[in-house]
């Protein structure tokens, strides 16, 4: 049914997940839970049962091989990996020798047991409060499903004729990779949060994608026509024409800027007036140095280190880290290359990890590697023989006190007297950083940059500790505001303090990479921006475009609002005046 047959357009808002823009017409992708019935097994059947588990398991792991392979040909590792956590779920022995011995000791079938042993590690998981654990309690879900669905011999529909708008209750990871083999042209979900997996796969598969849009499948029929706006969050059910005349005039001119961008590879980020400041790229694999250089980046301004131990149950060793880092210092110069060392714990990747009840307050960043001494002793030495051209910089993360930076800068110093004990050749003068994503760094900023050569802003974790917020979230996701008066006002706290130290200030998370946010932290006084390379041609568009004059009179209008809501109204209407070609979220 569409509007010829006198329904009105309806507007439903959610999350930005994916940006991009997609017309088309909706395949329901309702994904039942296997109905799980309990039933009494005899002595005689208990044998039996568990072989056909074991046999359900292994066509679950066959069936996520082939998906993990298929991942790595159209992801990069890191996303990948997600499916590999998924299959060692899968070959977790301990997990299944308790499954096997509940069969037998309370003699149900297969189906009722792994319902409850893994239901149960799932419930206690969602129940935590940090966004990595429930990701964790997604995959255990989604490798419950598929055993089960093993178990009963069932099939999902994945693929379907023609091009289509995938609109669920919610998708998974595999989900989402596996429906990309069609001609996918959005993705639409009622839950859901913008860190969440299937989130990541969309902006890598460059697939248009909003979630939290509750209540949209009640509304929906089969095959009727949806508008996807991935730029903003809006879903447009049943459009009228201006509307499919007004996206596609938007998808088009999108397309243009993106084409347009590119002959700004080679100029510098510099304002009207003159104001230079250093427009970087974050990097994670070594895969995307190739396009960071093709965006005209100048040089890299946060690798994350801690790639390096997907995969591994170990800290690489020295000569591996070396490699690596030399292979980013090689590749950035004569610009800098920051490496930043491991961030492990909270979110993110560890290779010995300990369960936690909080652990985005707990064991992560530098107070890991402290602990750790010749584990981190091993990364220093091999950050300083990368450093022999002079243009390596390490950064140090989650730093909270001057305590953990004075001990890293004696181990620092343990370091070079280990290399130059060997006749190794390092810089001697490297320069080292510290992340200010803890609000009790931002109070001491002064204090910190008194220790080192440049501050870096996390804004991810910095914003989300201030407004005590879990940004993944989708029931409290409106709360995480980037442009909250309180952190736009900490985030002059911290440049101002650190500058009259006479120390540069960078920033390396998301809001660096906003468009919204550019000429903003051009006023406060930002000396550098690091982003993902995809959005670098935007955000030195927006430099080059601008006096410094005003970017600094605009800060100063914003510094005095009171609300996100004014600021960023604000801000959007100066930027479409300005820069009316541009997508703003």
């Amino acid at each position: 049914m569409n509007n010829s047959a006198g329904q009105q357009e309806r507007i439903f808002r959610g999350i930005p997940a994916s940006p991009g823009i997609g017309v088309g017409r909706v395949f329901l992708f309702r994904k039942e839970e296997p109905l799980v019935i309990e039933r009494a097994i005899d002595a005689g059947e208990i044998a039996a049962e568990i072989e056909r588990l074991k046999l359900a398991v292994a066509r679950s792991l066959k069936e996520l091989s082939k998906i993990f392979a298929f991942a790595e040909q159209k992801l990069d590792r890191k996303q990948s990996r997600i499916f590999e956590a998924q299959m060692m779920i899968l070959e977790d022995a301990v997990l299944f020798e308790s499954i096997y011995g509940r069969i037998g000791k309370e003699m149900k079938n297969a189906e009722a047991i792994v319902q409850g042993e893994i239901g149960k590690y799932q419930r206690m998981m969602l129940a935590a409060k940090d966004i990595y654990t429930q990701e964790r309690a997604n995959d255990l879900e989604e490798v419950r499903h598929r055993i089960v669905r093993n178990l009963q011999a069932q099939r999902l529909v994945s693929k379907f004729e023609g091009s289509h708008i995938i609109v669920s209750q919610n998708l998974g990871a595999a989900d989402t990779l596996i429906f990309s083999r069609n001609d996918v042209l959005g993705y639409i979900t009622e839950v859901g949060g913008a860190t969440s997996h299937m989130a990541l796969l969309s902006r890598a598969l460059k697939i248009p994608a909003v979630v939290g849009v509750h209540g949209i499948l009640s509304e929906l029929q089969p095959d009727e026509e949806v508008i996807v706006d991935g730029h903003n969050g809006i879903v447009i059910l049943r459009p009228d024409e201006p509307s499919k005349r007004a996206y596609e005039r938007k998808k088009q001119e999108y397309h243009r800027v993106e084409e347009s961008l590119i002959g700004l590879r080679n100029l510098p980020a510099e304002t009207l007036d003159g104001h230079r400041v250093q427009l970087a790229a974050n990097v994670e694999l070594e895969q995307e140095l190739e396009f960071v250089k093709k965006q005209g980046a100048d040089g890299i301004g946060l690798y994350r280190s801690e790639t390096l131990l997907i995969g591994k149950d170990s800290f690489p060793t020295e000569d591996e880290q070396f490699r690596q880092y030399q292979l980013m210092a090689e590749t950035a110069f004569p610009n800098k290359a920051i490496i930043r060392t491991f961030d492990i714990g909270g979110d993110k990747l560890m290779a010995d990890s300990i369960r936690e009840n909080n652990p985005f307050l707990g064991w992560r960043g530098i107070r890991i590697m402290l602990d750790k001494p010749e584990v981190f002793l091993d990364q220093l030495r091999a950050i300083l023989r990368a450093s022999v051209r002079k243009n390596v910089a390490m950064l140090f993360p989650m730093v909270s006190n001057i305590k953990e930076v004075r001990l890293t800068k004696q181990l620092i110093a343990e370091a070079k007297d280990q290399l130059r004990s060997k006749g190794i050749p390092f810089d001697d003068h490297i320069e080292c950083g510290v992340m200010i994503e803890v609000p009790a760094a931002a109070v001491i900023s002064d204090d910190l940059a008194r220790e080192v050569k440049f501050v870096s802003i996390g804004t991810n974790d910095l914003i989300q500790y201030l407004l005590a917020v879990d940004r993944g979230n989708d029931i409290v996701s409106d709360l995480y505001q980037e442009f909250h008066p309180a952190v736009v006002r900490f985030l002059r706290r911290i440049i101002e303090r650190a500058k009259q130290e006479g120390v540069w200030v960078g920033m390396c998370g998301e809001m660096a990479g906003d468009p919204l946010a550019t000429m903003l932290l051009i006023g406060l006084g930002l000396d550098e921006f690091s982003v993902v390379p995809t959005i670098l041609p935007e955000i030195k568009k927006i430099i080059r475009s601008v006096h410094y004059t005003e970017c600094k009179h605009l800060a100063e209008r914003v510094l005095a609002m009171e609300t996100e809501d004014e600021i960023k109204s604000y801000l959007r209407t100066l930027m479409k005046q300005k820069f009316p070609d541009l997508p703003m979220q």
